[in-house]
C-alpha cells in the first residue's frame, strides 16, 4: 500500500484487477460475477467511510426499531443494510436478496434481474458499535436453480453450492476477505490513499493447530456437558496444552482471527437457544465457506458440516464449530 512520500505501486493487485483476472479464467464467463462482486466492494467502502466517522455523523444510538430477530437496530445497521440492497439492485445481477434485517426475501425488479442471490448480514457485531469494537459485514452468493420467476427456495440451497462468500472487517485496517468457488481465500485491506483494496494476504490458509478457543463463555451453564468438558479441557495442564481464550463478540473479527493465528470457534447451543443462536444462510454458511477454502474444517455438530445442511428457512440457525483442521476434530470427538 501506498504510503505518504513513497510512490504508489502500480503493479500491486487491487481487488478490481483480481477480480477481473479470475473472470479471464473462464472461456464462458460472461462477467456477471465480476459486476456483482464489484457492487459489494462500493458498497463496503461506503460502509467503511460511514463506520470511521460514525461518531462525527452521530450514527451511534438507536434508530429505535428492531429487526426480524428480536434486535434492537442501530443506526449504522440501517445505513448499511440500504447501501448493500441499493448496490445489488442497481448491479442487473441479482434476482433474489437475503438479509438479516429483513424478515422477507426481497425481489428484484424484473427489468433489472441477474441469475444470482446474495445473502447477507450488512453489520455484524453491530451491537459492539458504540463501544467501537471491531464489526464486519458478511456475504455469499448463490446462482439462481429454478425455473421461472425466483421464489425463496433459489435462497434455500446448502453451502457446497456456493459461487462466492466472504466478510469485510471493520477494524484498525478495512479488511475484505473473498473465497470464490474456483480458487482460494484472499485478503485484501483498504488504502484509503487511493481508494482501493489491495492484495495484502494472498492464499490466506488457516494452521492446521492453533492454541486458542473462543467460546462466550458466560453460557457455560447452558451448554451441553460435551462442550463443558472440551473447553475445560483447554484449560487443564494435565490434559495436553493448555489453549488461550479470546472472544470479541463480532464473529467477522472472531473468525478473521481463528483464520490468521489458528484455533477454534464455537458457538454451540444453549439450553436457552436449542439450534444456536447464527444464522445458516448469510453467517455460517459464508464463514464456513471461507474458512474450508482456507484449509480448515466447519461443523454444526457431530457428524454434520455446516455447508452439507440444507436450510428450509432463510432465517435459519444452526450451531457451529470452525477453525483448525485438528482443533474442530478434537472438539467433535467430545460431542460424539
Amino acid at each position: 500500500m501506498s504510503q505518504k512520500g513513497e510512490a504508489f505501486d502500480s503493479n500491486c493487485m487491487t481487488l478490481t484487477r483480481f477480480i477481473i483476472q479470475e473472470q479471464k479464467k473462464h472461456k464462458h464467463a460472461t462477467g456477471e460475477l465480476t459486476q456483482l462482486l464489484q457492487s459489494i466492494q462500493t458498497a463496503v467502502k461506503a460502509i467503511s467511510s460511514a463506520v470511521r466517522k460514525a461518531g462525527i455523523a452521530r450514527l451511534y444510538g438507536l434508530a429505535g426499531d428492531t429487526n426480524v430477530q428480536g434486535e434492537v437496530v442501530k443506526k449504522l445497521d440501517v445505513l448499511s443494510n440500504d447501501m448493500f440492497i441499493n448496490m445489488l439492485q442497481s448491479s442487473y445481477t441479482t434476482c433474489l436478496l437475503v438479509s438479516e434485517e429483513n424478515e422477507t426475501v426481497i425481489e428484484i425488479e424484473t427489468d433489472k434481474r441477474g441469475k444470482y442471490i446474495v445473502c447477507f448480514d450488512p453489520l455484524d457485531g453491530s451491537s459492539n458499535i458504540d463501544c467501537l469494537v471491531s464489526i464486519g459485514s458478511i456475504f455469499c452468493v448463490y446462482k439462481k436453480i429454478t425455473e421461472g420467476e425466483p421464489n425463496v427456495n433459489d435462497a434455500l440451497q446448502c453451502g457446497r453450492k456456493l459461487v462466492a462468500a466472504g466478510y469485510t472487517l471493520y477494524g484498525s485496517a478495512t479488511m475484505f476477505v473473498l473465497a470464490l468457488q474456483s480458487g482460494g481465500v484472499n485478503g485484501f485491506t483498504y488504502d484509503p490513499s487511493i481508494g482501493e483494496f489491495v492484495l495484502t494476504d494472498a492464499n490466506m490458509r488457516i494452521p492446521e493447530r492453533g492454541n486458542i478457543y473462543s467460546i462466550n463463555e458466560g453460557y457455560f451453564s447452558q451448554w451441553d456437558s460435551s462442550v463443558q468438558e472440551y473447553v475445560q479441557a483447554k484449560k487443564d495442564p494435565t490434559k495436553g496444552k493448555t489453549y488461550g481464550a479470546r472472544y470479541v463478540g463480532s464473529m467477522v473479527a472472531d473468525v478473521h482471527r481463528t483464520i490468521k493465528y489458528g484455533g477454534i470457534f464455537i458457538y454451540p447451543a444453549t439450553a436457552s437457544a436449542k439450534n444456536g443462536k447464527l444464522r445458516l444462510l448469510y453467517e455460517c454458511n459464508p464463514m464456513a465457506f471461507v474458512v474450508e477454502k482456507a484449509g480448515g474444517k466447519a461443523s454444526a455438530g457431530k457428524d454434520l458440516e455446516i455447508l452439507d445442511i440444507v436450510p428450509t428457512a432463510i432465517h435459519q440457525r444452526s450451531p457451529i464449530y470452525l477453525g483448525s483442521r485438528l482443533d474442530v476434530e478434537e472438539a467433535l470427538s467430545y460431542i460424539k
